[in-house]
């Protein structure tokens, strides 16, 4: 259900709401709350209609839509390679990996050449031979706040590296391995189960809790392995416990990403390739020599209960959040300033004080139109939060490990964007740095740069729109179906705001992204149904005029207006201010200064 409910913006909605039942109840237990507690809670949900007693006459709930699901139906799955909405029956996995090496490349295919799908890249790693193809993974990571707070899924992991290691079957040791929990409690009960000891023996060592793999901060991959991959153009793929695999997301080298479940994580890592049938196919070889399948390490479902029983008690759960605030030595010796307002050090590359309120005044700037702007991308569907806004790694020949570098950090302590997202000038030069980028104006060319259209330059696209905004010009964006989904990600309006976007004109948007371009004073402009970009002749070399009304009190939600360009072109789109209090934020060029001015009035 968390899973479920935590993808939600995946599928178009605000959350997702399971109603409370006596499993639930069973879980508060579980989870060390008083049954004081518990009683309470049961009590005020029964008072307001919203606990569900299976054994009582139901109210029946109407909905505006129903979807009917038949969980019989429901069968082991993996999400990609490229997107979580890409779902793939496990038993069909290897016909599917083998139609996205021949599909041509978008989100289901890498246009491999069949006289190169076989490919063999031989290397040594640490003096010992090894070898990729397409389709080997170099990544396994049980990780995600949300994935590994199932104790079920997490104690199945355990179990079926311990089959393995009882068959003699062992992770490759060039395959990244790592164990992130969401919670200490995680740790407890692997250990008390025992199970801990066998992840260790596979590789999943416990790293940390927090965002590691999942939001892109594995880290670098042995350099045998990154050079067997580059040098050879192998499809290496990524298998993990992550909610999200957005191109770019995971790691820079992992062209495959997969999301599957803690126990398949381990199966996958274990079998070292997504290349593979497990119904029919070996995982590998035993100790005696004898082939290993998937069925031979896969726990039953009650091996599986048995573990949680006997293995997750309420005392954990107590001892894990009686201690959450006390922290730890390194976090309490930390001497904070006791001021009103915050001291913001000019040398920081972390926290860097943000330019919104610059040179704001009392009076809001009112409508400001869209006048010969220049298209700075122009992009197809499915342009996601990570496109716009990668929260991983920095890499190091992108604006924003040249702006850290000249301020004296070394590449290793680079550390990710999203360590990083207090600064807002590492955040502008990382905005549209995703290294999987399609920009239209590159003609296919893969990666973070655009063409500067007043030169024919190619240039990086922080260092494009630098130039434009230099220039007095502004720009817009050029999308097609789906601008904005992913993770809700508020550096996905900041920074194209940043860097002088003015509109972004799409076929769709993710609802959330919408409302934070809207947030930042960005005009998200909608194509008539069945037209975009491509129908209506627009290659992004043009300049853009948008004929908005004078005056903000002239727009209504959802007008439509009227786009011209310098070549004659013109077209009609829908403006995506959608409610009145958006005009408003509009209006006083975004929804920060309108607060402020707001307070202050006050």
């Amino acid at each position: 259900m968390a899973t479920i409910a935590n993808m939600s913006p995946e599928y178009g909605a605000t959350m997702g709401f399971f109603p409370v039942d006596h499993v639930t109840l069973q879980y508060l237990r579980l989870t060390g709350r008083s049954d004081e507690t518990v009683a309470m809670i049961e009590s005020y949900l029964r008072a307001n209609k919203m606990f569900v007693d299976y054994k009582e006459p139901q109210q029946e709930r109407v909905y505006s839509s129903y979807l009917e699901l038949n969980l019989a139906e429901v069968e082991p799955c993996v999400s990609g390679p490229k997107r979580p909405h890409d779902r793939v029956p496990l038993k069909e996995m290897k016909a599917d990996w083998n139609s996205c090496l021949n599909n041509k490349v978008g989100f289901k295919g890498f246009a491999v050449p069949k006289e190169a799908q076989e490919k063999v890249a031989k290397f040594s790693f640490h003096g010992k031979p090894a070898e990729l193809k397409h389709g080997s993974v170099v990544i396994t990571a049980i990780t995600s706040c949300t994935n590994t707070s199932n104790p079920s899924v997490m104690l199945g992991a355990g179990l079926v590296a311990k089959k393995a290691c009882e068959l003699g079957l062992l992770v490759k040791p060039w395959i990244k391995t790592s164990l992130a929990p969401g919670s200490g409690v995680v740790t407890k009960y692997l250990l008390q189960s025992g199970l801990q000891e066998y992840l260790n023996k596979q590789g999943f060592h416990i790293v940390g809790y927090g965002c590691t793999t999942c939001i892109g901060n594995s880290g670098e991959l042995d350099e045998s392995v990154a050079s067997a991959i580059s040098e050879n153009d192998i499809i290496a793929a990524a298998v993990l416990s992550g909610n999200r695999n957005f191109e770019g997301r995971v790691h820079a080298l992992t062209r495959a990403n997969y999301l599957a479940s803690p126990p398949l994580v381990v199966a996958y890592a274990l079998a070292g390739t997504v290349d593979i049938d497990f119904d029919k196919e070996p995982i590998g070889t035993g100790k005696d020599g004898k082939s290993i399948f998937f069925k031979d390490i896969w726990p039953s479902s009650e091996e599986v209960a048995e573990a949680v029983q006997s293995s997750v008690l309420p005392d954990m759960f107590r001892s894990t959040y009686q201690a959450i605030t006390k922290g730890n030595p390194m976090w309490n010796q930390l001497q904070v300033p006791s001021s009103t307002l915050y001291t913001w050090d000019p040398n920081s590359t972390y926290i860097h004080e943000p330019p919104y309120f610059k040179n704001m005044t009392m009076d809001p700037p009112g409508v400001l139109g869209v006048k010969d702007a220049y298209c700075l991308l122009n992009f197809g569907d499915s342009i996601t939060t990570d496109h716009i806004s990668p929260a991983g790694s920095i890499h190091k020949d992108s604006p924003a490990a040249k702006f850290l570098l000249d301020r004296g950090v070394e590449r290793k302590d680079f550390n990710s964007y999203g360590s990083r997202r207090g600064n807002d000038e590492v955040m502008a030069r990382g905005t549209f740095a995703n290294i999987r980028l399609v920009n239209k104006l590159l003609n296919g060319e893969v990666g973070p740069k655009t063409i500067h259209v007043p030169t024919g330059e190619k240039l990086y696209v922080f260092d494009a729109a630098m130039r434009y905004k230099d220039a007095g010009h502004d720009t817009i964006v050029l999308a097609g179906a789906e601008y904005g989904s992913g993770s809700s990600r508020d550096w996905a309006a900041k920074g194209p705001m940043l860097l002088g976007v003015k509109a972004v004109i799409a076929r769709s948007f993710e609802r959330i992204h919408r409302s934070n371009l809207v947030g930042m004073g960005i005009i998200p402009l909608c194509f008539k149904s069945g037209e975009d970009a491509d129908t209506l002749g627009l290659t992004g070399h043009e300049r853009y005029t948008i004929d908005l009304p004078n005056k903000i009190s002239d727009i209504r939600p959802g007008q439509d207006v009227t786009v011209t360009t310098n070549n004659g072109k013109s077209f009609t789109c829908t403006v995506r201010f959608d409610t009145e209090v958006e005009l408003a934020y509009f209006n006083n060029g975004g929804i920060l200064p309108y607060v402020i001015r707001n307070l202050i009035k006050q």
